[in-house]
């Protein structure tokens, strides 16, 4: 399908048919295409957890409020964030830098370059993405507001913003991993109404972990899981051109 056909075809559906199974090898591809998605510095503090066995169902539908959606799914993935996880992905990254440099950049700026990489990586990215109770937020936010005074800089940096934009690129992955379902015929519906501590306890996730969406895949059953026509706000009322 092209890009507008799957915008089109793809629908959140409450309600699955149980006549025909999702391989959950093509689920998997799926997740593998999401890891495409465009995410903040290339940090991707994100998981997949992926549920295969029928053996979920039950607690995972309670967790999600018994929605048909998680109640009637194949299979789900849960889309966590992984902000915890911020010093081995800056040093994975950090690493890899400094060999695409190597591998890619003329000699002659490479060590400009990866000294540019090691400040990023190695201390700026853990200085915005830590935690601790708030406290480093106030910090960032002082000093940015100092350094605003002068040049133009970004200024979400508190903790709470910082949790926003790892959402934010879980979320892309997320809506990637739909249309890659799409594309294979496949539906999806991204849950939001579920309780996200029973779904941490359920899943044995480690704190600093939170629970951005929940994708149930299925089947849809003809219209029977689509609630009638699609609606969205005049275009007009949302585009603006200058």
């Amino acid at each position: 399908m092209h890009l507008q056909n799957l915008l089109e075809h793809r629908r959140s559906v409450r309600l699955f048919s149980g006549k025909k199974s999702i391989p959950p090898n093509d689920i998997e591809d799926c997740l593998r295409q999401a890891t495409l998605a465009p995410t903040s510095s290339n940090m991707q503090l994100w998981q997949f957890i992926h549920l295969v066995d029928p053996k979920w169902s039950a607690d995972l539908t309670k967790a999600c409020l018994g929605q048909t959606a998680a109640s009637t799914a194949q299979q789900w993935v849960v889309f966590v964030t992984r902000q915890d996880l911020f010093r081995s992905r800056a040093k994975f990254l950090l690493n890899f830098e400094k060999g695409n440099i190597k591998r890619n950049s003329p000699k002659d700026r490479q060590v400009k370059r990866i000294a540019v990489r090691e400040v990023y990586y190695g201390k700026l990215m853990p200085l915005l993405y830590a935690r601790f109770f708030r406290l480093l937020g106030i910090v960032r936010k002082l000093v940015v507001f100092v350094m605003g005074l002068f040049r133009p800089v970004v200024r979400e940096v508190s903790e709470t913003q910082m949790r926003t934009v790892v959402h934010k690129s879980c979320a892309l992955a997320a809506q990637t991993f739909m249309l890659a379902m799409a594309e294979k015929g496949y539906d999806t519906c991204p849950m939001e109404g579920f309780d996200s501590k029973s779904v941490k306890k359920l899943l044995k996730l480690p704190r600093g972990t939170d629970i951005n969406m929940i994708i149930s895949c299925g089947i849809r059953d003809g219209n029977k899981g689509i609630w009638g026509e699609r609606c969205r706000v005049p275009f007009e009322e949302v585009y603006e051109r200058r």
